[in-house]
């Protein structure tokens, strides 16, 4: 299915997926339970093996088309290669279509018949997501299979990706602060740690912040599993593949070998996370020559203590403490390093973001105050301080596809 970086449009996740979590365990928040618990599929299997063990309500097309009012314009949620998202309401017990403002709300994904993607990665949603269950990955409700019809129904996200929070300007998107940024750093994690623990491992391949969902209380959830793959079994210590994923998290020995390990998942996490920090976008080619590139422009600076500062979002000055930048930055170097050994494994992260957060220490002295002012012209301009907590939950603009990839 891949082909070039620069002409081949992946999906969008859905921008909004929802229902209550009722049905996810919880008790995974706990890393040895997680572990425990992990159970991923077994491939090969066939597509009517994949259907019948998923655990997931079957869906009629009349079905989703009642939920989502004929799949009226004014309820898109998202547009991608994928197709359209689509808000639908469904009844909580007997999951029939319900009358708008009655029962729950879903998010309901349509194939696009035309479109780059198909078939083979509305199964593996279905594949993964069907058996794969933890409250930091978006829940899968349902899909239907009808004729030529392929469509997903999940969980209803309120608050959208974490794309849009970071790199949107507008009401509807004030920035999150430092204590939202890191709680969407720890629960990504987790969620990427729980399918490195799976049995058989499962390679997310496609991390990147437009993936990490965000619940009304900003936890994460990860999203939008088409190029997941099982990872290394037995012995052997990586799974060969056409090289697939988005440009600029990709880790740099899978796009020179299509080797992939759950270390390329770490290096996609490690992006993230220096996006997080920064409120940059990974790749941006409007920024001046020589800041294209996220994490080349930033590698200098997370290796020297006192330049650190000139990566952070200026729109946090005062929210942290050296302590707290230094280790963040630290880690996000840690997992962006060029050797896959060298980097940490998604479980020493989640232990990292935890130390992190129960780290105290003086905030925003005159000294960190200085060191900020004096970052790059290049960073991220100054904005109104917002706690991310009174963001509106307003309803927000229709988003544009974002730019998946695939080679």
């Amino acid at each position: 299915m891949g082909v070039c970086w620069s002409n081949r449009i992946k999906a969008e996740t859905p921008t909004n997926t929802g229902v209550s979590s009722k049905n996810v365990s919880h008790d995974g928040n706990d890393l040895s339970s997680r572990i425990s618990s992990a159970s991923g599929p077994q491939t090969p299997r066939s597509e009517g093996e994949i259907l019948q063990s998923s655990n997931l309500k079957n869906f009629s097309f009349s079905e989703l088309r009642t939920a989502t009012r004929n799949f009226r314009p004014d309820s898109v949620l998202g547009e991608g290669g994928f197709g359209a998202v689509f808000k639908g309401w469904i009844d909580e017990q007997t999951l029939a279509p319900a009358r708008p403002g009655t029962g729950m709300i879903v998010a309901v994904k349509r194939l696009n018949q035309e479109g780059f993607q198909g078939h083979r990665e509305w199964l593996a949603e279905i594949n993964y997501l069907g058996q794969l269950h933890h409250p930091n990955l978006v829940k899968l409700i349902g899909f239907c299979l009808e004729d030529e019809q392929r469509l997903l129904v999940y969980e209803f996200m309120s608050k959208g990706n974490m794309e849009n929070h970071l790199f949107r300007r507008g009401t509807y998107f004030q920035p999150l602060s430092w204590t939202v940024r890191m709680k969407v750093a720890l629960g990504a994690a987790k969620g990427l740690a729980f399918l490195h623990n799976a049995e058989p491992k499962v390679i997310y391949r496609d991390f990147k912040t437009s993936n990490i969902l965000l619940d009304p209380n900003y936890n994460a959830k990860l999203s939008d599993f088409g190029l997941a793959r099982d990872g290394p079994t037995d012995d052997k210590s990586h799974v060969s593949t056409r090289v697939m994923g988005t440009y600029g998290y990709a880790a740099p020995e899978y796009l020179a070998t299509g080797h992939l390990t759950p270390k390329s998942d770490v290096y996609g996490f490690g992006v993230v996370l220096l996006e997080l920090l920064s409120g940059q976008r990974a790749i941006d080619k409007n920024r001046p020559a020589g800041h294209h590139n996220l994490v080349e422009w930033a590698k200098p600076y997370l290796t020297n203590k006192r330049r650190i500062f000139r990566v952070i979002d200026s729109r946090l000055e005062g929210q942290y403490s050296m302590d707290q930048a230094q280790k963040a930055a630290f880690l996000a170097l840690q997992c962006i390093s060029t050797e896959a050994r060298a980097r940490p494994t998604m479980d020493e992260i989640v232990t990292s973001l935890e130390q992190l957060q129960e780290l105290k220490g003086t905030r925003g002295t005159h000294k960190d105050r200085r060191s900020v002012g004096r970052r790059s012209s290049n960073a991220a301009p100054r904005a109104c301080r917002s706690s991310a907590e009174e963001v509106s939950a307003a309803a927000y603009p229709r988003p544009s596809a974002s730019p998946l990839y695939a080679l």
